[in-house]
C-alpha cells in the first residue's frame, strides 16, 4: 500500500473537472429555481440553502470562543449577542484560522479520487452514541421510571392543584419575581402536610419547603434553597439500603457539550456538579447519547426535568452501586451525513471500502488545536520552554480573526496599558481563561506569572501541553508515512501488552501497519530506531526543547508520554447515498424521533442534492473528522468548511 500526499496545502481540495461540472449544474438548478416557489414554504431552493448555510455559519461564530470554560447560561446568552455580520465577512475573519497542514495533517492512506461535501451543515447531521465498557451502544429508548416502596406514589402529586403546579413551575424556573409560593393546607393534619412537602420536592427539584402559620392558617411555603445549602451534597435523608446509591441514566443532548449539560442539571437540582460522573465528554455541535451517573438523586426527580429542559432528555433509568469513570468506554458509534456531495457512485464506493478495509491515519483532529490565530500548541510549547512572559503574551495579546467583541476590547486594553485591572474591566465574562489569567496577575503581580497562570483550572492548563504533544505526533506520523509508506519496517514500535518494543528485522513480516504505534514525546517513552527517531529529536531541538529531559520543574507540566496507533480501522462501517431537495430536512431519525413517533420525511428518488450517510464505530480518543477527511480527501478545518459554505451561498 502506498501513502497518498494531500493534494494541496490550500484551504479546499482543488476542484476536478467533474467537480466543476457538478458545481455548474447546481448553479444552473439554483438559477432555474429562483423564479419558482420551492416545496410547501413558497421559498426558492436557493433561499432555503442560504438559510441553512447562514444558520451553520452563525453556529460556527458562536462556537469560536477560544480558551473559554463552560459558562453559566447567562454568560452563554451574553456571548451569543456579539459578532454580527454576513457569512462572507465571517469567512474573511476565518482566514486567520488554522488549516490541517498547519498542524501536520498532510497524508492520506487511500488512492481514490477525492470529492467535496459539507460536514455538519446541521448539527443534527452528526450523531454520537457512546459504547460502554460492556460493548453496549447507549440509546435513549425508555422514559419509564423504576419505582420502589420508598418513592412517593403518583397519587401523592394529586394533592397539588393545577394552579399550584403552575405557580411552583414558574418559581422553579425563575419566571417571575416571586421568591416563594404558599399552599394552604385544607383539612390540616401532619400526614397531609407531609404529603404536600413530598409532592413539591419530587415534582419541582431545587425547591425546598417549610410549614408556616399565615393568618391563622397552616401553609406549606416553597422557596429556592440559597447559598451553601443550595449546593450541599444530596440530602442525607433515608436512602433505601436495597437501592444502589447511584442513579444511572442516558443523556440525550443536542448542540450542548457534556459539561454544559451537567452544569444545567446541577443548577436545576440544586446540587454540586461533582456528584455526576461519566465515561467521556461529547461534542457540542452534534446530537449525542451517553450514560451519566449521579449520587443519590432519584429517577423520579431526574425524569421531571424532562418537562422543563431544552435540548436534552433523560431516560433509561436504573440504580447501581457504582459511579462511572472517565475512559471506561469502549468507544463511540457515529452516524454522519455529508451533504451536497459531488462524488460519483464509484468514487464513494472506493472511498468507503478503503475506510472499512484499510482505515485512516489516526491524526489528532483540528479541535485539539483551537480555532484562532494563536494555536493552543504554541502556548503549550512556551510552557514547556519555561517562557512564562510568552505564555502570558500569547494568551492576552491582540490577534486577528474571529473573536467575541469583548475579548477584542480586553486584548486591546492589555496591549495598550499592560494593566490587569483595566483589561479585566473590559470582560463581562470573567471565567474565560483570559479573565482567569488577568485575575491571577492582579493577585500575584506581573513578576509571578507562574502563580497567576496556576489560577486557571488544571485541565485547561494541561490542554496546552497536550496540544503540543499532539502537534509533534501529527508531524512525525506524516514523516513516518512519507518515508516508509503503509507497511511495518524494522525500527518501528509495537505494543506487547502495555509495553512498547521495537520491531526487529527478522520479525517484520509478522506485523502490519495496523500494529505500529508512535510515541507522544515524554520522559517515559522510547522512540523508533529509524530516521523518525532522529526527526523527533530535531523537531524538539528546533523548539528549544530536549527530548531526553521532558521533566518540568513544575510537576504538572512534566510529560511522561504515551503511545498511539498510527492507523485506525473503523468497525461496523455502513453507508448509503440519499437524494434530497430541502437542505433543512433531517435525513435519518434520532432516538428522540423514534420515541416521539416522528417518521422520516419522504425523500425523492432523484433529488436536486445528494448526501452520503455513513455509520462507523471508533475507539476512544480517535477523531471521527479524520475518518471523514479520508473519505472526502478534503481539509476538515473550520476555516475550510466556513469557506466551503460561504462559496455555496454565492
Amino acid at each position: 500500500m502506498e501513502a497518498v500526499e494531500m493534494n494541496s496545502p490550500s484551504l479546499k481540495r482543488p476542484l476536478s473537472e467533474d467537480d466543476v461540472a457538478t458545481a455548474d449544474e447546481i448553479k444552473r438548478q439554483k438559477t432555474s429555481e429562483k423564479s419558482k416557489t420551492g416545496n410547501d414554504s413558497g421559498q426558492s431552493i436557493e433561499t432555503v440553502t442560504e438559510q441553512a448555510d447562514k444558520s451553520l455559519l452563525e453556529d460556527m461564530k458562536n462556537e469560536i470562543i477560544p480558551h473559554e470554560e463552560n459558562e453559566e447560561q447567562e454568560d452563554e446568552e451574553l456571548e451569543g449577542s456579539d459578532e454580527d455580520g454576513d457569512p462572507e465577512s465571517f469567512a474573511d475573519m476565518m482566514k486567520h484560522g488554522l488549516t490541517e497542514s498547519d498542524v501536520g495533517i498532510t497524508k492520506f492512506v487511500s488512492s481514490h479520487k477525492g470529492f467535496s461535501g459539507i460536514l455538519k451543515e446541521r448539527y443534527s447531521d452528526f450523531v454520537v452514541h457512546e459504547i460502554g465498557k460492556d460493548g453496549r451502544v447507549s440509546h435513549l429508548d425508555d422514559f419509564s421510571v423504576p419505582v420502589d416502596d420508598e418513592d412517593p406514589s403518583e397519587e401523592t402529586f394529586a394533592v397539588l392543584s393545577d394552579e399550584d403546579k403552575q405557580r411552583l413551575e414558574e418559581l422553579q424556573l425563575l419566571k417571575n419575581k416571586e421568591t416563594s409560593v404558599a399552599i394552604e393546607v385544607i383539612e390540616d393534619t401532619k400526614e397531609k402536610r407531609t404529603v404536600i412537602h413530598q409532592a413539591v420536592k419530587s415534582l419541582f427539584p431545587g425547591l425546598e419547603t417549610k410549614t408556616e402559620d399565615r393568618d391563622g392558617k397552616k401553609c406549606i411555603v416553597a422557596y429556592h434553597a440559597a447559598g451553601k445549602k443550595a449546593l450541599a451534597n444530596p440530602r442525607k435523608h433515608s436512602w433505601p439500603k436495597s437501592r444502589g446509591s447511584y442513579c444511572h441514566f442516558v443523556l440525550y443532548k443536542e448542540n450542548k457539550d457534556t459539561m454544559d449539560a451537567i452544569n444545567v442539571l446541577s443548577k436545576f437540582l440544586r446540587v454540586k456538579p461533582n456528584i455526576f460522573s461519566y465515561m467521556g465528554t461529547k461534542d457540542k455541535r452534534a446530537i449525542t447519547v451517553q450514560e451519566i451517573a449521579v449520587l443519590r438523586i432519584t429517577a423520579q426527580r431526574l425524569a421531571h426535568l424532562n418537562k422543563c429542559l431544552m435540548n436534552f432528555k433523560l431516560g433509561n433509568f436504573s440504580y447501581k452501586n457504582h459511579p462511572l469513570k472517565l475512559g471506561e468506554l469502549q468507544g463511540n458509534h457515529f452516524t454522519v451525513v455529508l451533504r451536497n456531495i459531488t462524488g460519483t457512485d464509484e468514487q464513494i464506493e472506493q472511498a468507503m471500502h478503503s475506510l472499512r478495509e484499510i482505515g485512516f491515519i489516526n491524526y489528532y483532529g483540528m479541535q485539539r488545536f483551537g480555532t484562532t490565530a494563536v494555536p493552543t500548541y504554541q502556548i503549550g510549547r512556551s510552557i514547556l520552554q519555561n517562557n512564562w512572559n510568552e505564555v502570558m503574551d500569547l494568551i492576552l495579546k491582540p490577534r486577528p480573526g474571529a473573536e467575541k467583541g469583548y475579548l477584542v476590547k480586553c486584548r486591546e486594553e492589555w496591549a495598550k496599558t499592560k494593566d490587569p485591572a483595566a483589561a479585566l474591566k473590559k470582560l463581562p465574562v470573567k471565567r474565560c481563561v483570559e479573565g482567569q489569567l488577568l485575575r491571577g496577575l492582579l493577585k500575584y503581580g506581573m513578576k509571578n506569572i507562574i502563580s497567576a497562570f496556576g489560577i486557571i483550572p488544571r485541565n485547561n492548563r494541561l490542554m496546552y501541553i497536550h496540544s503540543y504533544q499532539s502537534y509533534v505526533w501529527n508531524n512525525m506520523v506524516s514523516k513516518r508515512i512519507e518515508e516508509y509508506g503503509l507497511r511495518a519496517v524494522p525500527g518501528d514500535l509495537t505494543l506487547k501488552g502495555a509495553t512498547a518494543v521495537h520491531i526487529e528485522e527478522e520479525d517484520v513480516d509478522k506485523y502490519t501497519i495496523h500494529d505500529v504505534v508512535m510515541p507522544l514525546p515524554g520522559f517515559d517513552v522510547i522512540y523508533p530506531k529509524h530516521k523518525i527517531g532522529e526527526a523527533y529529536k530535531e523537531m524538539l531541538v528546533a523548539d528549544n526543547l530536549d527530548i531526553n529531559n521532558m521533566r518540568h520543574k513544575i510537576r504538572d507540566y512534566s510529560l511522561s508520554g504515551a503511545y498511539r496507533k498510527i492507523i485506525i480501522r473503523p468497525q461496523n462501517v455502513n453507508w448509503e447515498v440519499v437524494a434530497y431537495d430541502d437542505p433543512r430536512i433531517p435525513l435519518f431519525t434520532t432516538d428522540l424521533d423514534k420515541l416521539e413517533g416522528k417518521p422520516l420525511p419522504a425523500l425523492p428518488t432523484d433529488g436536486k442534492f445528494r448526501a452520503l450517510k455513513m455509520e462507523f464505530s471508533l475507539p476512544p480518543s480517535t477523531y471521527a473528522t479524520m475518518a471523514i477527511r479520508e473519505v472526502l480527501k478534503m481539509d476538515t478545518s473550520i476555516k475550510n468548511q466556513t469557506q466551503l459554505n460561504t462559496t455555496w451561498l454565492r
